[in-house]
């Protein structure tokens, strides 16, 4: 609004209260870190009356310990008491993904209805808390989830997500393919379920910072706030967090009173720092680096579960030997000072972890959901989860969208200026079916992941429908027998099973064998994931043969692999990788020699630039080994008869019908350069003029074309502002 001088006013400021500075010193005491202070005092100024939304993820893996069940609730109390409403995603898809309970679905629903039960018993208020499965909202909001997971990929490159791993519990070496999707995934969740605050471990602060990274690739204005809560440590010496694989790291949740009191027993508790090696410190400190940002060189999990679980809610208070404690600091000097003993210690903690616990045993003896919940898991327990040997993928041919034992070709990565030297390849690709049905695969979700025309759907549509007028202006007769399929469309149509396919390729895959030798660390993961997809889209297809591009080496070698170690039960597709031929105008390796466009033809070239470029083309007397020209001639020819046009005095026209005679000709000189260039100007210009009607007849691909020029102008004028 503006005041009656015509100025804006100014938005008045909320003033800052005691009650926000509750809320705010309430939320700050759940972290160990908070990216940043500001921030979160910002998002408390703008939406402690509307409401702000808190999110963390688990897997439901069939056990939870203390620190995911009491430690969370106490922290989701402190975080919906100050107005928030926390986000469960309950990661039941990626458990699928992981062959948890044998990848059964159902089950795995069952394990985290139980987890919601466990938490209610712990003492979570649940009124401002929202379970969302991962199931249901990445399959009906597939759309909306898979283009926005394409997008954070394309922005980063390879060595940056390798830095997230750690998320995986992986070092930065000897990684699958697989772990480096989970972190793009996990980035992607932040702002598919719009989360103003990521509030999970510390373990997973890389990948959160990577979703406020993303905020300054993509321009998003408010990024996340973390909130990172700290990693307990394993019970067990050296055991810088708990692990769900060694029951005796950590206090369970379904533990007896007999478990609780044999681990915490057992437990390491030093009263003075350990003195290690240079070398042990040196590996204990790389493997600890993202579990703990706070100093602590004692590293006692038995002061570290009094500290974050017991004096986690409001008002606690810790009674061991003939004391009772009100604050932790009161406790650690006692230990530390000798006036508690290490049995006293322990003994007190047992104590104070069953009346907490006690609860939980409770509900599931007396409520008989949880009870039936809790009689299933254990039932999944004792039946093991055996694994399921059938290969999940997207089945085109069983959907109806492609005839079944067809043979496939891939549209190359749109750019703002198809090449008539890439039509004439995939016409070659698409003529080497051996009589089998056609399918022409329009891979649209990786031109986006690969950034092509900048990742911008209008314009990648538009190359496809420019292209697709271009194949059928140029072979009209074949492109009538080609299915065209568009990727995006067709994934939709069964978005859970393609993205399992997905991911499972890149389990089955180390890191380096997708990159090959061609991508490196610097480059788009966009690269990895794009390879990642081009296995699954086969088998969706379930092709009989799959024409590439020559020199797709890498893309072939993981397409003819996977089916010969993961689809014994597919008939593998015969790879061939073939070009059309080459018509090149120019070699030329100096940039400063070039001239925009001169050394090949657009599809969209004007007549008249069939007679210019040719004219500028390398046609060098004699030389066979590089004559444009003849190639030229050789492509366009019609009834693959070229006919030179020359007067009677330079020996009148003459027929060729095989390359073998035109070049004999050239190359003794019987073939004057200026004369194959003439001749070869007339069938170019009939050949563009050929694409233009068909371009413009076309309303879409004329469309396109604009779409195509505004967008090359766009780039040219953003590459001169740098």
């Amino acid at each position: 609004m503006k005041d009656d001088t015509g100025k804006k006013e100014q938005k008045e400021e909320k003033p800052w209260t005691d009650s926000l500075q509750q809320d705010f010193e309430r939320i700050l005491s759940v972290g160990e870190e908070c990216i940043n202070p500001a921030e979160l005092k910002a998002l408390l100024l703008s939406k402690r009356e509307t409401g702000f939304n808190l999110y963390d993820g688990f897997e439901p893996s069939g056990r939870m310990h203390i620190a995911q069940g009491v430690f969370k609730a106490a922290n989701v109390n402190k975080c919906t008491a100050s107005g928030g409403t926390f986000v469960f995603w309950v990661a039941d898809w990626f458990a699928l993904m992981n062959d948890k309970m044998g990848g059964d679905l159902e089950k795995i629903r069952v394990v985290g209805e139980y987890l919601q039960h466990v938490w209610k018993a712990a003492g979570m208020d649940l009124e401002n808390v929202v379970f969302k499965w991962a199931s249901e909202e990445i399959t009906d909001k597939a759309d909306r989830y898979w283009p926005l997971m394409l997008d954070v990929a394309r922005r980063f490159n390879i060595t940056r997500i390798k830095k997230c791993c750690q998320i995986m519990g992986r070092k930065e070496g000897l990684l699958s393919s697989a772990q480096i999707l989970y972190p793009l995934m996990q980035c992607t969740d932040v702002f598919f379920l719009r989360a103003d605050i990521c509030q999970l471990g510390v373990d997973q602060r890389k990948v959160n910072m990577l979703a406020r990274e993303y905020c300054d690739h993509a321009k998003i204005k408010h990024k996340p706030v973390i909130l990172s809560h700290h990693m307990l440590y394993g019970l067990k010496q050296g055991q810088a967090k708990m692990s769900k694989s060694d029951p005796d790291s950590a206090i369970f949740m379904e533990d007896t009173p007999e478990d609780v009191e044999r681990k915490i027993m057992k437990a390491y508790c030093p009263m003075e720092e350990e003195v290690l090696t240079d070398i042990v410190q040196e590996v204990q400190d790389a493997g600890d680096e993202s579990m703990n940002l706070s100093q602590d060189k004692l590293k006692n999990p038995c002061l570290d579960y009094i500290q974050n679980i017991i004096f986690a809610p409001p008002g606690a208070s810790f009674t061991a030997g003939d004391n009772t404690f009100s604050t932790f600091a009161e406790v650690q000097t006692a230990f530390l000072g000798g006036n508690l003993s290490e049995e006293e210690l322990k003994r007190g903690l047992i104590q104070s972890l069953n009346l907490l616990l006690d609860p939980v045993r409770k509900h599931f003896t007396e409520n008989e959901q949880a009870k039936d919940l809790l009689a299933k898991v254990q039932q999944f327990k004792r039946e093991g989860s055996p694994l399921r040997t059938l290969s999940r993928r997207l089945n085109l041919p069983e959907l109806g969208k492609v005839p079944k034992d067809c043979h496939l070709v891939f549209l190359p990565l749109p750019t703002a200026d198809p090449t008539l030297q890439q039509a004439l390849d995939v016409l070659a690709q698409l003529k080497a079916s051996n009589n089998k049905a056609k399918v022409l695969y329009m891979a649209d979700w990786t031109a986006q992941v690969c950034s092509a025309c900048d990742a911008e759907p209008k314009v990648v549509s538009s190359y496809y429908e420019v292209f697709v007028t271009s194949l059928k202006a140029l072979d009209p007769e074949l492109m009538a027998s080609v299915n065209i399929v568009f990727q995006s469309e067709a994934i939709l149509l069964d978005p859970s099973n393609y993205w399992i396919s997905v991911i499972n390729v890149g389990r089955h895959f180390m890191l380096n064998e997708v990159m090959g030798e061609e991508t490196q660390d610097s480059d788009s993961v966009g690269n990895v994931i794009s390879r990642l997809m081009q296995v699954a889209d086969v088998m969706s297809v379930g092709p009989t043969s799959v024409a590439l591009p020559a020199g797709s080496i890498t893309a072939a070698n993981l397409i003819a692999k996977f089916y010969a170690e993961k689809l014994e039960s597919m008939t593998a597709p015969s790879i061939q990788q073939l070009d059309g031929p080459s018509i090149i105008l120019q070699q030329r390796e100096s940039e400063a020699h070039k001239t925009e466009n001169d050394e090949y033809y657009l599809a969209d070239d004007p007549k008249v630039n069939g007679k210019s470029k040719m004219k500028k083309a390398f046609c060098e007397p004699g030389n066979i080994s590089f004559c444009p020209p003849i190639e030229i001639a050789l492509a366009f020819s019609p009834d693959g008869d070229f006919v030179v046009s020359r007067s009677s005095e330079n020996g009148g026209d003459v027929k060729y019908t095989s390359r073998e005679e035109i070049e004999n000709d050239f190359k003794s000189g019987a073939l004057h350069p200026g004369d194959l260039k003439a001749s070869t100007t007339a069938i170019m210009m009939q050949t563009l003029e050929k694409l233009s009607k068909g371009l413009k007849e076309n309303e879409a691909a004329t469309k396109g074309l604009k779409s195509l020029k505004a967008f090359k102008k766009k780039m040219a004028k953003r590459k001169g502002k740098k």
